[in-house]
């Protein structure tokens, strides 16, 4: 039961990045649809249309699998020579750069909805 939980909430979430490959074709703008589905989720989130229960489950799945999204990328950069000259020292550096940022500004956010979790349950 708890697989097929998982798999109609990840089908949920779908949903949200159909609903933004639509509105990406309809009004062209130059935002990936897939960020356009998120932010519907999210708009859909807090005004409570969506319940974070409907989609949990399958979101933790989603986020515990993440790095076998990222393999074949991985792979594939062993093909280019290039990433070891100078501008591909560059690239790795800003990449480095932009995933500790993303990084930090993660775990600020964590820190700051988990005290205010707290402060509202004492």
């Amino acid at each position: 039961m708890n697989i097929i939980t998982i798999i109609l909430q990840i089908i949920f979430i779908h949903v949200f990045l159909f609903l933004g490959i639509a509105i990406k074709q309809f009004l062209d703008i130059p935002i990936p649809a897939s960020m356009i589905g998120l932010v519907i989720l999210l708009i859909c989130l807090f005004l409570r249309i969506v319940k974070l229960e409907w989609i949990e489950k399958g979101g933790n799945w989603l986020l515990a699998e993440l790095l076998l999204f990222f393999i074949p990328s991985a792979v594939g950069i062993v093909n280019y020579d290039e990433i070891l000259s100078l501008q591909g020292l560059e690239s790795i550096l800003l990449i480095g750069l932009s995933t500790f940022i993303v990084m930090a500004v993660t775990a600020y956010i964590a820190d700051y909805i988990q005290m205010r979790k707290g402060s509202v349950s004492k």
